[in-house]
């Protein structure tokens, strides 16, 4: 959905604001992350409903988008990780998290590392977009001891210039998304 006015600090309000709309207990609206450019909301529904009828009904908070039916997509490694950085750059860290997840598990060493320290950072934005700041810095501490062998490039992300970001974040406590 289009964020045009919400912060962060709203994600609990338009989370109440959603689950009020469905008095149907098969539709489950089970988290929401507010970024600069988008809302995002996590529904389960079944299979027979119509996700139309569903995104007509949120209309009332925001515009509509786009919606997206989240499944393990099997993807090559350099595709899955160009993939996870698009999103990531778009500010949906938590279909980032989801793409690395899938590249990590097949991952070894110090790659294994590297790439949880970035499912680290993702998952440390997707809490700051629910106004979870502290929850943020938590993660990204653990993500910096995961990016402490990483340097140079990764399939062209600067590990470098991660490091810096996310030192300057821990340091600062001042949390500014970048781009990877």
């Amino acid at each position: 959905m289009e964020n045009v006015s919400y912060k962060p600090k709203d994600a609990q309000f338009l989370l109440s604001k959603a689950r009020e709309m469905f008095s149907d207990k098969t539709v489950i609206i089970r988290d929401t992350r507010v970024s600069e450019r988008f809302i995002e909301y996590d529904i389960s529904i079944p299979e027979d409903k119509n996700i139309e009828e569903i995104t007509t009904n949120l209309l009332s908070i925001a515009p509509l988008l786009e919606s997206e039916y989240i499944s393990d997509k099997k993807l090559e490694k350099d595709d899955a990780i160009k993939h996870a950085r698009n999103l990531f750059n778009n500010e949906k860290y938590w279909g980032a998290h989801e793409v690395l997840e899938s590249v990590w598990k097949n991952s070894y060493g110090n790659e294994k590392a590297l790439l949880n320290a970035l499912i680290l950072i993702s998952a440390a934005f997707v809490h700051d977009q629910k106004n979870e700041s502290e929850i943020c810095i938590s993660i990204l501490k653990r993500a910096m001891m995961k990016l402490e062998r990483a340097n140079g490039y990764y399939f062209g992300i600067k590990m470098d210039e991660i490091k810096k970001r996310v030192s300057e974040i821990i340091k600062t406590g001042n949390i500014e998304h970048f781009i990877i």
